[in-house]
């Protein structure tokens, strides 16, 4: 990512969230308008990146989640204990600002997600993640994520995968 320095830090009442567009209404709706309720009522944790005036340009969110254990690639579910789900994080969205799309911002934002997930204190098996079309399930492939054999647009990653790998 180039320009100005960005950080990465949860929402709260200082971040400016009535400037973010990210040109897919339902995303930028639920900033301006749930985000914060959500984090209140611990619905969801919401990490947003910010410029020095606290312009939001970019956010995810993170809740508890589980995955069928039935419904992973049998490779993978055989290697888990048997029972019926597996801990996982869901990543519920994640979008950035048009004005700061292309440079990388949404592998970054990911990257901090993956990160936070993998190295929280609360055990969890993979990162999930229900991608809203087949462009953005190829995002998540691309940086790794497997999909549910009979849910393509359910994806995840294993979160020791995660552990293993080098991010920024």
């Amino acid at each position: 990512m180039s320009g100005a320095p960005l950080r990465v830090a949860l929402l709260d009442a200082a971040h400016e969230r009535t400037a973010f567009d990210s040109g897919t209404e339902v995303l930028d709706r639920y900033l301006h308008h749930q985000a914060m309720q959500d984090v209140r009522r611990r619905v969801t944790a919401c990490f947003v990146a910010v410029t020095d005036e606290q312009r939001i340009v970019g956010y995810y969110t993170l809740a508890s989640a589980s995955l069928l254990l039935n419904d992973l690639p049998p490779a993978i579910g055989k290697k888990l204990p048997r029972y019926p789900t597996v801990p996982a994080v869901r990543m519920g969205r994640l979008a950035v600002d048009r004005s700061f799309r292309g440079q990388g911002l949404g592998g970054a934002l990911l990257a901090d997600a993956l990160t936070r997930a993998a190295s929280s204190e609360i055990a969890a098996f993979a990162m999930a993640v229900d991608a809203k079309g087949v462009n953005a399930a190829a995002f998540y492939q691309h940086h790794g994520f497997i999909a549910l054999p009979d849910s393509p647009l359910t994806l995840f990653l294993p979160l020791a995968t995660v552990r293993r790998m080098p991010l920024a």
